[in-house]
């Protein structure tokens, strides 16, 4: 397409930074370096939360968390695998929820101390593989990584506990964008841009970048205590099968169709009143926005529902296809209009709507 409507180099410089669950310390770096223009304080916790404060007018007791998660599904690895004169091989433990079937043949990146190695994630040729090995259902545990290292300096240079990213640019295809770890890193650039936009909110904005979703909204239910808003609004991704071999009610949201209202998922049904609320400023802003109904998965809106005492919550999602692999796809519209919607929102909150039940 001839123009996006956002800045496409910031996105791409958050896709393909590399965050893993518990140890998001790049990402984190990029994430409160944007924070720091838009916002009148940034802090972090013992656990790698961003959170950046907006004051409200007059130093408003009302606040509202939003929340984008930082880290992105990969690896630590477990065990350096190999013998005396020969290759060496890399062992893997999952960090977030791995479809074992999109592996084979991946480009990935070793982060260790002493730098970054590139490496592969094996695939055996399919006429060397049996009709059993053919038919087996792949298993994360089986997946391996060559560095094309002799095993000696590979065990030199790789421990325990070091990380594995997936390699992979992002694009610009067609109409969409695609790349790694758009979950959440599109949301968290949309949190990012609607946090430049905002100038002087009625109530203060508590924009959280938070860590751990993927291993069980964990950075989410810490800062529902720490911040404890009285209002939370949570970004992600969330699936779209608009694509052949799913029926119409499957899609769950279509691309390009606009951004999405969550109305719930596996973790949380949201707030009638909140999504009402969302759905309200999308029409008179004349935003696009579809309802999204989630059979399974769980976004950081549950975490801060009710841990720290009930919390009216709701969430905005951006429509992907693809979600946890390294070809994730997003419309530019989507994005766009996720970011119009929050923005819209947080500045006509004004402290004053009742979201109780």
């Amino acid at each position: 397409m001839d123009s996006v409507p956002f800045d496409f180099d910031v996105l791409t410089e958050l896709t393909e930074t590399s965050g893993v669950p518990g140890y998001e310390d790049r990402i984190r770096a990029r994430v409160i370096d944007r924070l720091e223009g838009s916002v009148d304080r940034v802090r972090t916790d013992a656990m790698g939360n961003v959170v950046g404060t907006l004051e409200g007018a007059d130093d408003s007791d009302y606040s509202v968390a939003v929340a984008a998660h930082m880290d992105e599904i990969g690896f630590m690895v477990r065990h350096v695998r190999g013998e005396e004169d020969g290759p060496g091989f890399l062992e893997l433990d999952a960090l977030g929820g791995w479809d074992a079937r999109v592996l084979k043949a991946q480009r990935v990146t070793i982060h260790t101390t002493e730098g970054d190695l590139p490496g592969v994630i094996g695939s055996p040729p399919p006429h060397t593989l049996d009709e059993d090995e053919r038919s087996k259902t792949p298993e994360v545990e089986d997946a391996f990584v060559d560095p094309g290292l002799p095993y000696d300096v590979l065990e030199e240079r790789v421990s325990p506990g070091d990380l594995v990213t997936m390699e992979q640019t992002t694009e610009l295809m067609g109409e969409t964008v695609t790349g790694k770890a758009l979950d959440d890193r599109v949301c968290l650039f949309a949190m990012l841009e609607a946090a430049e936009r905002l100038e002087e909110p009625d109530v203060t904005v508590h924009f959280c970048a938070t860590v751990q979703e993927e291993v069980g909204l964990r950075g989410a239910q810490a800062l529902g205590v720490d911040v404890d808003p009285d209002l939370a609004i949570a970004l992600d991704v969330t699936v779209a099968n608009d694509v052949p071999g799913f029926k119409a009610g499957e899609h769950v949201t279509d691309l390009g169709e606009g951004t999405a209202i969550k109305l719930k998922d596996s973790s949380v049904i949201t707030s009638p009143k909140v999504h009402r609320r969302l759905k309200s400023v999308a029409e008179d802003e004349e935003i696009d926005y579809q309802l999204e109904i989630l059979p399974a998965g769980g976004t950081d809106t549950a975490g801060f529902q009710n841990v720290a005492g009930a919390k009216p919550v709701g969430a905005i999602s951006i429509p992907t296809r693809y979600l946890h692999t390294v070809t994730e796809t997003a419309h530019v519209d989507d994005v766009a209009a996720t970011i119009d919607l929050l923005e819209a929102f947080l500045e006509s909150e004004d402290g004053e709507h009742d979201y109780t039940l």
